[in-house]
């Protein structure tokens, strides 16, 4: 009895959420961490494991580590890791939507309980083995980005590809030398990007005079609106229109077309910000939407020196 229980209250928690994912992340926002790990445990007993369901512990994985509570982070990033590692056996990393996000997170979650812990060389370490068993999927900008968030900052800024751009030929950075650079990484279909272009202007405007050079890289996704699939020139006409449209303040901002620069820069997460100094040295690297005031207050310390 109480297993059928169980089932009919699984059965119409996913009905009205739609998938266990969705789910445990409403329990999630919730705060409701037991509830949400109860939840996918009575799921996981019923359907047994499957991609969605180790994309599920991703999540939960990661509001542990949002919590603090690194050893249980750890050991479901741990349980993440091995339930995805069952269908890597038999396929690409990408052949299935979920193995990326479940794979993904475990990495990430990893790395960070190890930083956490004060165990930085150890985490990169780990990262960069990742980095190279993971060369050429969809999470290596991700795993890039966790290494670049713990080692980035003082180091020389990776070059820009640049073969391929929207608007002014894009400057490589050694020619950049006495300039500070803000690299801002956009997406066409980032709304993020999108409420930070005027902010971005903003602080362009205010330091031009004073040297700062404004660069935007962005990529080909492979799909325009809607998620429509597109093959290159589609997308890239794409792109060039939500230029134009949303990004007009913008318009004499060089924008490199290239997924080798979100790669070396990890920018998995858009918009992703890097600022570099007068040397090529990275000072400041922000994955996610930035404050203008702090931005512009960083900007101005490195012009200062």
């Amino acid at each position: 009895m109480k297993r059928a229980w169980v089932g009919l209250l699984v059965g119409g928690i996913l009905a009205a959420q739609g998938s266990i994912v969705n789910a445990v992340r409403v329990r999630i926002a919730q705060h409701d961490l037991a509830g949400a790990e109860s939840l996918l445990r009575a799921y996981q007993a019923q359907a047994g494991p499957q991609p969605q369901v180790a994309a599920a512990y991703s999540w939960l994985a990661r509001a542990f580590l949002d919590a603090k509570s690194l050893d249980r982070a750890d050991a479901l990033a741990s349980e993440t890791a091995k339930m995805a590692s069952r269908y890597l056996m038999g396929e690409k990393l990408d052949d299935d939507p979920w193995l990326p996000t479940a794979q993904g997170a475990a990495i990430e979650v990893h790395a960070q309980v190890l930083a956490e812990r004060g165990e930085r060389g150890e985490a990169i370490q780990y990262l960069q083995e990742q980095a190279k068993q993971f060369a050429g999927t969809s999470i290596a900008e991700r795993i890039h980005k966790n290494i670049n968030l713990l080692s980035l900052e003082g180091k020389r800024a990776p070059a820009l590809e640049a073969t391929q751009w929207l608007g002014t030929r894009p400057p490589a950075l050694a020619a950049l030398r006495g300039h500070v650079v803000l690299l801002f990484f956009w997406a066409h279909w980032c709304a993020d990007c999108k409420g930070m272009e005027s902010g971005i202007a903003r602080v362009r405007d205010a330091f031009a005079s004073q040297g700062l050079v404004v660069i935007g890289p962005t990529r080909l996704y492979g799909y325009v609106a809607g998620g429509e699939e597109a093959p290159a020139e589609r997308e890239r006409a794409y792109i060039e229109q939500v230029r134009n449209r949303y990004y007009a303040d913008l318009s004499s901002m060089p924008a490199p077309l290239s997924a080798a620069n979100f790669v070396a820069y990890g920018a998995s997460t858009t918009p992703t910000l890097v600022l570099v100094d007068g040397s090529g040295v990275v000072r400041y690297y922000h994955p996610g939407a930035a404050n203008e005031t702090e931005l512009a207050a960083r900007i101005r310390a490195l012009l200062a020196k």
